[in-house]
């Protein structure tokens, strides 16, 4: 998974159960270790879960999964809580 950094930014963030997240607003980079530490990720989805008070969130980017149009990160349960559904 190979791509330029400035290529993240704006880019949508979905999980592995397509429930999107939100979108890249910046990306966190570990000078020493010379590779990306997370991504910011910003504009959150409110059904997600409890966003209240956070303007954006940390996403690490060992969960990262794929890179590409859009930027697909593994579903984790505790922190991305899936949309309610209608009735």
């Amino acid at each position: 998974m190979r791509t330029q950094v400035t290529e993240l930014f704006g880019l949508s963030v979905y999980t592995d159960r397509a429930i999107f997240v939100g979108n890249v607003d910046d990306v966190v980079i570990d000078v020493d270790q010379k590779k990306i530490d997370s991504l910011a990720v910003g504009e959150l989805n409110p059904e997600i879960g409890e966003v209240k008070g956070y303007v954006g969130l940390q996403i690490p980017f060992r969960i990262v999964k794929s890179v590409g149009d859009i930027v697909i990160v593994r579903h984790i349960p505790g922190i991305f809580k899936s949309p309610a559904k209608e009735e």
